[in-house]
């Protein structure tokens, strides 16, 4: 009996320190310095497969993006319930409640990993979910209520580890992270920033934060319009490059950051299975 005790705990010994090996170190807590010469990342189609080291990412709509990594897992920000007519189950959601187009009651049980950015009111929740290939990880922030009280804590900022980058989506924000919250959050290679300059925060107040997180590439979402998402880009374009992707997803690797800060534009389209 001892025996065969001894051989399970190999076993599950093993395969813990495979699992842990099998994600590319990120740099979140330690800053990295720029990458001479890299170059953009590409765009991508949602149905191809995403090469090494690689990360895919696919604006849905509103809020919510796949991220898709090499190894097959996919992720779902803001997730409401729905992505799109192709027959795919995330792997992991996560959500936020200011709203209800950021967040579902009803999730799809056969979902694996589930989570909320809020827990009891007030108390906010702590996730590190560790799947080898990703670490999910989140920082609670405050949210105004619909009756412009304050629940402190009620939303999370998700931060998503993998293929050594640092990929953060900063949800329904409706405050700057005070010196703790930058602290947790650490150097983000990607960030996902809603610029709609009032349902969130102010644009002047979107703009300081992201020159603030320093991040190679910026997302835009939560975005109402293009009057709106040009009045964002207008205010950010003498410090950042930006880019129109002309499409909804985009291929990152660490080695491709580019080397001048840059925004992405990405535009919203729903998963659907492409014509062969």
């Amino acid at each position: 009996m001892l025996k065969w005790l001894a051989v399970i705990f190999v076993f599950v010994a093993n395969v813990a320190h495979t699992q842990q090996a099998a994600r590319t170190p990120s740099h979140c807590i330690a800053l990295a310095g720029d990458i001479p010469g890299a170059e953009y990342v590409h765009r991508a189609s949602y149905a191809v497969d995403v090469a090494p080291e690689t990360v895919r990412i696919h604006y849905i709509s509103h809020a919510s993006f796949l991220i898709r990594t090499a190894g097959g897992l996919n992720m779902v920000t803001d997730f409401t319930g729905f992505t799109g007519s192709a027959p795919m189950i995330p792997d992991v959601v996560t959500m936020n409640h200011a709203h209800d187009t950021h967040w579902t009651a009803n999730p799809d049980p056969a979902i694996p990993h589930v989570l909320r950015g809020w827990g009891a009111f007030g108390q906010g929740i702590d996730h590190r979910l560790d799947l080898g290939e990703v670490l999910v990880r989140n920082v609670s922030t405050d949210i105004r209520s619909q009756w412009s009280g304050i629940e402190d804590n009620g939303n999370s900022i998700f931060v998503f580890e993998v293929a050594g980058l640092c990929i953060g989506h900063l949800g329904h924000l409706h405050h700057e992270p005070n010196a703790e919250q930058y602290a947790a959050l650490g150097r983000l290679d990607v960030v996902m920033a809603a610029v709609d300059g009032g349902m969130t925060v102010d644009l002047p107040t979107m703009m300081r934060i992201i020159s603030r997180l320093r991040s190679s590439i910026v997302i835009p979402m939560h975005w109402f319009g293009d009057y709106t998402l040009n009045t964002f880009l207008a205010g950010m374009q003498e410090t950042f490059q930006v880019v129109e992707v002309g499409g909804p997803a985009l291929d990152v690797s660490l080695d491709r950051l580019p080397s001048t800060p840059t925004i992405m534009v990405l535009r919203p389209a729903w998963l659907r299975v492409e014509a062969e």
